[in-house]
């Protein structure tokens, strides 16, 4: 087979740190904190070996270099808490765009799961991180199951070498079952629990980095704590995670189905059987929770375990809208993710805020009673800010996945920014510029920054030929059609 994505053909971020580097002029700084702390005080940022040292209104100093940031806005770079990048070439599949989870789950993901190979798993990956980076965003975590007996590739090596390249952020959620599902035509497909351990404890030994600015991790992820693994199995699996310092993550109460299932199987809801197995607490996270009882939420927030917020996905599979508010006065810990473009078609932090802000109020207003039936008219466009928006899919991100020096713009933290240039049509007319970037869902990146480095510069990634990626993207979904007849 034709390799479809030659790594030297990747992009690789070869462009040194700053020792100093002054990001001065812009129209407004969005912090990623909270209340008061949401915007900073000044115009400019002094990084100096990959590091904000100040934040203020500055002057630059002798052979500093300066990086003109008018009629711009700053924001902490995205931090995308659940993906599947191995999704990137299954966009709008036919058998899928009108399916629920359930049914879309056989039609798209585990239909075509098998039929990759090194090629278009590189492919893939390296659509998906683009897609990410241009739109600001520079922490990924992919959630990546994709995994059998006898392969004959290092999935996670491929992963981790394609955000190296780019120069991004990255968080290897270590996916994979040991029971298949109902819909599964391959009941051979599964692992034995004994390869999913071994495995976690070398890609631990391998890449998995504890500090709190690390630019890889690794985290437990078997699939869905529902259906992928016993009872027995998931505990197992969270000991010998947490004896190896690593996190936990997975799926959980996407749609009804986890409900009728739980009552089924365990005779409790969801979160009960996850509290049951060892799975809550603050170093767990989980993707979706759209469909939860007050009781549920109440002891998500009580064991301080997190959740990735994937609004577009789950109204694309007409899951729901997940109680983020609810969730977040309950003290549930809130990031941002995409989900996999099989069902969102698109990797886009910038829309996934847009999508947030949008779907939290209409949540909230659908709730909202006419004054005659005892209600209290119209409400809930109070009930998300866009600050909180900036700050889940930022702090609120980097808390999820244990990653401290990052998430916030302000001294001592790693320099990861996006810089958005406000010229795009859609952001014509706008009267407070610092929130353009989340209300209009659209706008310009000037840069993107991890770590100092400059990742992204006028809207391109330096070195990578875009025309050349489409058509590998091209060539790989004409090679997954092809072998699903």
């Amino acid at each position: 087979m034709k390799d479809l994505a030659d790594k030297s053909q990747t992009p690789k971020n070869t462009k040194k740190v700053q020792s100093s580097l002054l990001i001065r002029g812009a129209a407004a700084i969005m912090t990623g904190g909270q209340g008061a702390l949401a915007r900073a005080q000044g115009h400019d940022i002094r990084i100096k070996n990959g590091i904000i040292r100040e934040i203020g209104d500055l002057f630059p100093e002798t052979d500093e270099k300066v990086l003109d940031a008018s009629e711009c806005v700053v924001y902490p770079a995205w931090i995308n808490t659940h993906h599947h990048l191995a999704q990137s070439l299954l966009k709008g599949v036919p058998e899928g765009i009108n399916c629920t989870l359930t049914p879309w789950l056989s039609a798209v993901p585990f239909r075509f799961r098998n039929h990759f190979d090194e090629n278009l798993l590189r492919t893939a990956a390296r659509v998906g991180l683009v897609e990410l980076a241009l739109s600001g965003c520079g922490t990924v975590a992919d959630h990546h199951y994709m995994y059998w007996p006898g392969m004959d590739f290092d999935g996670a090596g491929i992963l981790f070498e394609e955000a190296d390249r780019l120069g991004l952020r990255f968080v290897l959620c270590r996916g994979g079952a040991t029971q298949s599902r109902n819909f599964e035509k391959k009941r051979s497909d599964v692992e034995r629990l004994t390869d999913y351990l071994d495995d976690l404890s070398r890609l631990q030994r391998d890449y998995h980095d504890p500090k709190p600015d690390a630019r890889r991790r690794v985290v437990a992820a078997p699939t869905t704590v529902m259906f992928s693994m016993d009872a027995g199995e998931l505990r197992e699996t969270a000991a010998h995670a947490r004896s190896l310092g690593l996190r936990l993550h997975s799926h959980l109460s996407e749609t009804v189905i986890y409900q009728d299932a739980s009552q089924e199987k365990n005779n409790c809801s969801p979160i009960q059987y996850a509290e049951q197995i060892g799975w809550l607490g603050s170093d767990v996270w989980y993707a979706h929770l759209v469909k939860l009882s007050k009781e549920e939420i109440a002891l998500l927030g009580a064991t301080r375990t997190g959740v990735a917020h994937c609004p577009q996905s789950n109204g694309r599979l007409a899951s729901g809208i997940a109680p983020v508010i609810a969730l977040k006065n309950a003290g549930v810990p809130v990031s941002l993710a995409v989900d996999g473009a099989g069902s969102n078609e698109a990797a886009d932090m910038l829309q996934e805020a847009h999508a947030a802000w949008l779907m939290a109020r209409a949540r909230a207003g659908q709730k909202a009673l006419p004054q005659y039936t005892g209600g209290r008219g119209e409400e809930g466009a109070d009930s998300v800010t866009v600050e909180d928006i900036i700050h889940w899919g930022t702090a609120g991100g980097a808390e999820v996945l244990g990653l401290g020096n990052i998430g916030l713009l302000e001294p001592g933290k790693e320099a990861d920014l996006a810089i958005y240039k406000l010229d795009k049509p859609r952001n014509f007319g706008i009267h407070d510029l610092s929130i353009a970037p989340v209300i209009c869902g659209d706008a310009t990146l000037r840069a993107l920054l991890v770590g100092g480095e400059v990742i992204v510069e006028n809207g391109k990634l330096p070195g990578l030929d875009l025309e050349e990626l489409a058509n590998s993207a091209k060539l790989g979904v004409e090679l997954l059609k092809k072998s699903t007849i």
